[in-house]
């Protein structure tokens, strides 16, 4: 993945009345902070860490009042999930290990679908440790050989070079599973058992 580029400007304004301020003007307070400096008040435009948030973008390349590169770490919404309210942005060298939580992208169509069963995601989505400049987008989870009453775990989900699961193992992220009724060993219809024909023999007269 490659970083984003993110202008920022240095605020020493701080309090509910300057926020208020600084977010009616388009831009919403953030905190960089990390590698042992002091942290540094900053703002940046809304329209473009919205734009950053929608694709999914982690490393940044910080310009303008400061020149770092950075991870942004955590996002506070409204209390509607619209507007952005904060950001917290953690410095980073683009060699170094880092944690990051990546939606899951289901990939092709689960044969298990077509047997009566349901596709259903368990997890959405995965914690990973990688290298801060091959930190994927989304993790692909494919799906083509999933069968009735089979799961995927964390564990078996690919994941690029030079990274590690850290989600547990035994984690189910996806799983097609059998509809109320349906047989262990039926092939995906439901059972019905001759319960009517016995009771009509034994409801029948000697007459």
């Amino acid at each position: 993945m490659s970083s984003e580029t993110l202008e920022v400007k240095k605020r020493d304004e701080l309090g509910t009345l300057a926020t208020n301020r600084l977010r009616q003007t388009g831009y919403v307070p953030a905190n960089l902070y990390g590698h042992g400096e002091p942290n540094v008040n900053l703002a940046v435009r809304a329209d473009t860490i919205h734009t950053i948030i929608h694709h999914g973008g982690k490393l940044l390349s910080l310009t303008g009042d400061v020149s770092d590169t950075a991870l942004l770490r955590e996002v506070q919404w409204d209390a509607f999930g619209i507007d952005v309210l904060h950001v917290d942005l953690t410095r980073v060298t683009r060699t170094e290990l880092v944690e990051v939580t990546l939606p899951v992208e289901l990939h092709g169509e689960a044969p298990g679908s077509s047997e009566g069963g349901q596709l259903s995601v368990v997890s959405h989505e995965l914690t990973i440790r990688c290298p801060a400049s091959d930190i994927p987008d989304h993790l692909h989870v494919s799906v083509s050989g999933l069968h009735i009453g089979q799961a995927i775990l964390a564990k078996e989900v690919k994941l690029p070079a030079g990274a590690e699961m850290l989600t547990l193992g035994s984690e189910v992220v996806v799983h097609v599973v059998k509809p109320a009724g349906m047989d262990d060993d039926s092939d995906g219809s439901l059972s019905v058992e001759p319960e009517l024909i016995r009771k009509d023999k034994e409801g029948e007269s000697d007459d």
